[in-house]
């Protein structure tokens, strides 16, 4: 069976550096939100300091779903995945979003392993506040930072497979280490609990 691993967490928690992480261990293909994102934002806000219009996710959305429908369509059994996903609880478009990726699995037979990446309000400020971001048109905002940890939950997707990890501390390499295991072990669970075809 595949495994595809979709990491959840606010700006600047990690979750690129980590999923890179992930792609040594487990030879899973990284596929990160911004490339979904920028090749609209680029059009719009090419040094991420404008206002969007919110009708621009509607665009980034129909590219996540043709890169999606093209996994589906051409990429083989074995081919395993790692996204990325910086959606926040109660936002109907996060919601969406994740649903893009479970009907993915579903559609490739594959085990959907969401991991929800939390991290210290100050620590994230400090994260995101990093120039390097800003070349990938990445969130540089620490007050924005502060303000949406205090504010708002990262998405929980309630799925049975769900890791919640907090990162705050942890050095990328543990927690990449952390969640190929608790993939594993996700993937064992439904080996055994999948039908038999004899």
């Amino acid at each position: 069976m595949r495994i595809f691993i979709l990491l959840i967490g606010f700006p600047g928690v990690g979750k690129l550096t980590i999923a890179r992480e992930l792609q040594s261990l487990s030879s899973a293909k990284v596929i990160d939100n911004h490339w979904f994102n920028n090749p609209v934002l680029r059009l719009l806000d090419d040094d991420g300091t404008g206002h969007l219009p919110e009708g621009i996710w509607d665009y980034t959305g129909r590219i996540r779903q043709t890169v999606l429908d093209a996994i589906a369509e051409y990429t083989g059994p074995s081919a395993n995945f790692i996204f990325t996903h910086a959606g926040r609880d109660g936002d109907q478009r996060s919601l969406r979003t994740y649903q893009q990726f479970d009907d993915a699995a579903q559609r490739c037979g594959a085990v959907l392993v969401p991991v929800r990446l939390l991290c210290d309000e100050d620590e994230l400020a400090r994260r995101i506040s990093m120039p390097a971001r800003r070349n990938d048109l990445k969130a540089t905002d620490a007050q924005a930072s502060r303000e949406r940890s205090r504010r708002d939950k990262v998405f929980d997707p309630k799925h049975p497979n769900t890791l919640v990890l907090d990162v705050t501390s942890t050095p990328p390499p543990e927690s990449a280490a952390a969640i190929w295991q608790h993939a594993l072990k996700s993937l064992g669970n439904s080996i055994e609990t999948a039908p038999s075809n004899v």
